[in-house]
């Protein structure tokens, strides 16, 4: 009892926070998310670096710069484009060359396995970030907030269905519990949330229109499934059942946001393709 209900208030605390980063300015944009990726770049290096120690200045590097290219897109978009800026890659380019600066004088790592890490938690967290800006700037916070909303969805139909009669397995090699009764399942509660968002709050979630968002739903669906298994896949390579501790009863922030990671290129994706039909 006593796990389910501290699982339920980090829950709680976890929706609070993603609710106010979404509807209350840019500021808080930026500070809730970037505190978040930072702590996600800390825990993906953590799940790649498993078998040795990790450096602490590199470690800070990574996160420093991909927090920094973050910010720094984000300040740089406008509604109607997705123009990379002279200063957005003078800050990835002085990233790069600072990372590669610190490895020279690190003799005691692998440095084909630090870079690699590094590489991969730009490409799976930074980038990602970047592109929830950029669907934060063009599809305004509500529609950020909605597909926050359908990956909760997901989870809880796909948890639900997947209880009660879920049979064969959906990818047992990485995942063993997921079943493709529970993925079903919680297409379904998508595609029924996305029709009240069409139907009954087309005033507030107006970027797209009904069939908008019951194609959005389903595609966050599937790129949430995907983000949930690229993640245990990483975390089953190395033997690990949590990317970390901070969330009590959730693991840690790579452990909420996995489904994320993958949403947000998919959405970003069909919507821009979607308004231009």
């Amino acid at each position: 009892m006593k796990e389910i209900l501290t699982r339920t208030a980090t829950g709680l605390i976890y929706i609070a926070l993603i609710i106010t980063a979404t509807m209350y300015g840019p500021l808080a944009f930026l500070i809730i998310f970037g505190l978040i990726l930072a702590q996600a770049i800390y825990e993906m290096l953590r799940i790649c670096n498993k078998s040795e120690k990790q450096n602490f200045l590199t470690t800070l590097i990574d996160i420093i710069g991909g927090v920094s290219i973050f910010v720094s897109t984000f300040l740089q978009l406008s509604p109607n484009s997705f123009n990379i800026t002279v200063n957005a890659l003078l800050t990835v380019g002085s990233y790069l060359l600072f990372r590669a600066i610190i490895q020279l004088y690190d003799k005691n790592h692998n440095p084909i396995k630090q870079l690699g890490a590094s590489a991969i938690s730009m490409l799976f967290t930074t980038l990602p970030f970047v592109l929830m800006s950029y669907l934060y700037v063009i599809g305004g916070n509500t529609t950020l907030l909605a597909c926050f909303i359908f990956i909760w969805i997901n989870d809880t139909g796909a948890f639900c269905v997947g209880s009660m009669i879920g049979k064969k397995r959906l990818f047992e090699r990485i995942s063993p519990k997921k079943s493709w009764e529970g993925f079903f399942g919680g297409m379904v509660f998508n595609v029924v949330a996305a029709v009240i968002f069409g139907i009954y709050f087309k005033s507030t979630f107006n970027t797209l229109d009904l069939y908008g968002w019951v194609i959005l739903s389903i595609i966050i669906t599937v790129f949430a499934t995907w983000g949930d298994l690229f993640e245990s896949m990483l975390k089953r390579s190395v033997g690990v059942k949590d990317s970390g501790n901070l969330l009590p009863g959730h693991g840690g922030i790579l452990d909420r946001i996995d489904s994320l990671l993958m949403v947000v290129s998919g959405a970003v994706i069909f919507i821009s393709i979607y308004n231009r039909i």
